[in-house]
């Protein structure tokens, strides 16, 4: 027995004397997926080669080296850090991060030709892919408006790119058996006090409808739709607010999304998650970090990772909850910026998932300071021993072990990127 298998088997002790069975844990957190965003590797450029610079309120920060170019190099980053990662998992991607451009079809005319080698790489590795509709860098982001622009010539382009990427979500999922989800987020919004609010969101919700026509069945596509409290250039009016889009969500029984770095700094997320499963059976949930605003810094294991992770799983309902990374760092090296991310949150789902009923127990007698003195004491157990023996049976390196393969990664291949 090794030193990882021998503290593990004291962990699983002092966790059974806490009424906490952590095999069952571990069994619970290997069959929960991350979806991986893959805009993190190529800094939410895309593939279409056409130019368009990055607007619609993203910024993306650091020249560190190794960009991936195009989706070949992209999927090779992505090879390496899943292999660092314990668990199965999925990709997500945003609608320009195409294999190839066809001449003269724009992303209103996309077809699963255009991501065929996505879907070839992911039937390889048996996982799963979602797509994302990508309502920004493009010509057509006129004034930073895309599905609630006032020109129907307009609305019609990003209209029918949202019904492009639905399709292709939907054979996406009938090819590789799991469902893949389309999120919907659009950064139209105005930098001063608008004059009209009202007309925008009135066409923001009938272009909507309008990509949500075509019906696919739930085994092959969800739809997400996704707020923001504001974007750069959108700071006084986003057009998708979270009131807009919860409501729309529950009218169009469609699954809200939630991102940690889209609402005011003191807002909680976590306490998000229960009040919306009183009424919404799905949602989709964004892992990001804003330090300040909305800066999609890597995740860290900080109390708000901790809480929303808690809240995600403590009731049971962490089947009814996509998982999703959304953040993008090109300050530090890009493939160690999924692997330490993806590796925090599943290291907060297992402190969740490791939680003893005392604290309930106490709660449930009333007892607010039993209560407190029960979740404070469960800071130290010993839930990094489990983690590193879930690593250890997940065949991927424990501790910082993980950094070796990317340094070797770094040297061989993206220092030579250009």
């Amino acid at each position: 027995m090794n030193r990882i298998e021998q503290t593990f088997a004291l962990a699983r002790e002092r966790y059974a004397e806490c009424g906490v069975n952590a095999d069952a844990a571990l069994r619970r957190l290997a069959a929960i997926p991350l979806s991986i965003h893959a805009w993190q590797g190529d800094d939410v450029t895309g593939f279409e080669n056409t130019g368009h610079t990055l607007t619609g309120g993203c910024q993306v920060t650091g020249n560190y080296p190794g960009r991936a170019r195009n989706a070949g190099e992209l999927r090779a980053d992505l090879d390496v850090a899943l292999k660092l990662i314990p668990g199965r998992h999925r990709v997500g991607l945003q609608g320009h991060q195409v294999d190839r451009m066809l001449p003269g079809v724009d992303r209103d005319g996309f077809t699963l030709e255009h991501f065929s080698g996505w879907l070839e790489w992911a039937k390889g590795k048996g996982i799963g892919l979602d797509l994302a509709p990508a309502f920004y860098s493009h010509p057509l982001l006129d004034h930073g408006f895309s599905l609630s622009h006032p020109d129907p010539g307009i609305r019609r382009f990003w209209i029918d790119h949202g019904r492009a990427c639905r399709r292709i979500g939907a054979e996406f999922g009938r090819v590789l058996g799991t469902p893949a989800v389309c999120n919907f987020w659009a950064p139209d919004g105005f930098k001063d006090t608008p004059a009209d609010r009202f007309g925008f969101r009135l066409r923001l919700r009938d272009a909507l409808d309008a990509c949500f026509e075509e019906p696919f069945a739930p085994e092959l596509e969800r739809d997400a739709v996704e707020s923001k409290l504001f974007g750069i250039g959108t700071e006084s009016c986003t057009v998708g607010s979270n009131d807009f889009y919860l409501l729309y969500a529950a009218q169009r029984h469609k699954m809200p999304c939630f991102d940690s770095g889209h609402f005011h700094p003191t807002e909680s997320v976590a306490d998000k998650l229960p009040a919306v499963f009183s009424l919404i059976d799905e949602v989709l949930l964004h892992i990001s970090r804003g330090v300040h605003w909305d800066s999609d810094h890597v995740t860290v294991l900080n109390d708000e990772l901790l809480s929303i992770a808690r809240e995600a799983v403590a009731y049971g309902y962490q089947d009814k909850v996509h998982f999703a990374l959304d953040y993008f760092d090109a300050s530090i090296n890009r493939v160690a910026a999924w692997v330490i991310g993806a590796r925090d949150f599943q290291k907060a789902l297992l402190v969740a998932l490791l939680e003893p009923p005392a604290a309930r127990e106490a709660e449930a007698r009333w007892d607010f300071t039993a209560r407190l003195a029960a979740q404070e004491e469960a800071r130290s157990l010993p839930w990094g021993a489990v983690w590193e023996y879930f690593c250890l049976t997940n065949d991927v390196p424990a501790g910082l072990g993980f950094l070796d393969e990317i340094r070797i990664y770094e040297k061989q291949v993206l220092e030579v990127r250009k």
